[in-house]
């Protein structure tokens, strides 16, 4: 009767999991590159996406970048795809180029992000904010704020390894209040 017990809880829990996991949607966001070209998330189905969303005039997006761009060199090759989302107004859009320069960025960075794309994603409206989605486009982690060191590996390293082991808690919020 125990092990009978034990069988049909595991199951119930497999079963569970993996309907709540199908039942999530893929997030959904177009904007344009540098270049002026459409571009979406949708696209890159079946990688590791990184959405970091920033802006030229943020302090604590200054301070990130660093950290950004390096854990983005650490995972190139790896089926993970960083992507640098600006939230610059169109008066401070001529400030990318400067900025993508003197911080070395050299993964794709997407433009006209506003507060409701940001909110549609439960990003919040405040940068610098990142979303961690999985191989299907569905947003695992959210981490609200400037990143601590370790925090995007340990999501990155979790989707790269199919989401075994502990989860990475999902929302974390450093924001000053």
């Amino acid at each position: 009767m125990e092990l009978s017990l034990r069988i049909a809880t595991t199951f119930l829990f497999a079963t569970t999991t993996l309907v709540s996991h199908a039942a999530e949607k893929p997030a959904s966001l177009t904007l344009k590159d540098l270049q002026g070209h459409k571009v979406r998330i949708a696209d890159l189905h079946g990688k590791i996406v990184v959405l970091n969303f920033w802006a030229t005039w943020c302090g604590p997006c200054n301070a990130e970048m660093p950290m950004v761009v390096k854990t983005a060199a650490t995972y190139a090759g790896k089926n993970v795809v960083f992507i640098g989302v600006s939230v610059d107004a169109p008066q401070t859009q001529k400030k990318i180029p400067s900025y993508l320069t003197g911080h070395q960025i050299s993964y794709p960075i997407w433009t006209g992000a506003t507060d409701d794309d940001m909110k549609r994603l439960q990003l919040g409206d405040a940068v610098p904010a990142t979303a961690f989605l999985d191989q299907d486009g569905v947003i695992r982690s959210r981490i609200l704020g400037q990143m601590r060191p370790g925090e995007m590996e340990e999501r990155i390293d979790w989707l790269i390894n199919n989401e075994q082991g502990a989860a990475p808690t999902p929302v974390v919020t450093h924001l000053d209040k």
